[in-house]
């Protein structure tokens, strides 16, 4: 059961009508957003194909521009934790330790991830007709689906456990679900891709 009186009283923390908060909160849903428009639009149309030369160098410029924007939100994350109090009897070596090794475990499950798709694997390649000859099942894709997104939401969490932070954890779960529903939306559109493929090589 949810401890909804300690719930209050950390959230009692929280100022979430901080500009610093706000803008936080706005960046970690713009990013899903984003690049999931972009990539559909470029899959109905190959308009950012035609414009950079080829799919691989335009699925490359918007992983480009992703991670940029990635950069900008963890910014404002951390920006908004500095600029907000900390949570009175965290602030001690053993959250310390605990958050530094959540985030551990996550940079592994993202530079694992990165390293077994590859970078247009990573940014939306399908979207650009850059597929893969075979669905990715090795580590950390064994542990778990769509370890990229759970590990970046890892590191953000040990990133607030780090620095005790109250708004850090609330905008954690901002991450966890902008996350989960850009894969409810994720899903089964690049499921279709691959679908079509298939049915595209059977035909021949």
């Amino acid at each position: 059961q949810v401890d909804v009186a300690a719930m209050v009283r950390l959230f009692g923390y929280v100022d979430v009508t901080d500009t610093g908060f706000i803008v936080a909160v706005l960046s970690i849903a713009f990013n899903p957003l984003f690049w999931n428009v972009v990539a559909r639009w470029e899959h109905k149309t190959r308009a950012l194909s035609q414009v950079f030369g080829s799919p691989r160098a335009a699925c490359y410029c918007l992983g480009a521009v992703i991670l940029v924007l990635n950069c900008v939100r963890s910014h404002c994350f951390t920006e908004a934790m500095k600029s907000q109090p900390k949570l009175e009897g965290w602030d001690f070596h053993w959250t310390y330790y605990s958050g530094l090794a959540i985030s551990a475990v996550g940079t592994l499950f993202v530079i694992s991830s990165f390293l077994a798709l590859g970078f247009t694997g990573t940014f939306l390649g399908d979207y650009f007709g850059i597929l893969m000859e075979e669905k990715v099942t090795s580590f950390p894709f064994s542990i778990l689906d769509n370890p990229m997104y759970w590990g970046s939401t890892a590191i953000y969490l040990g990133w607030s456990l780090m620095h005790a932070s109250p708004a850090g954890l609330l905008l954690t779960a901002v991450v966890a679900i902008s996350y989960t529903i850009a894969v409810l939306y994720e899903g089964p559109f690049t499921e279709e891709i691959y679908r079509q493929k298939q049915k595209g090589v059977k035909s021949k």
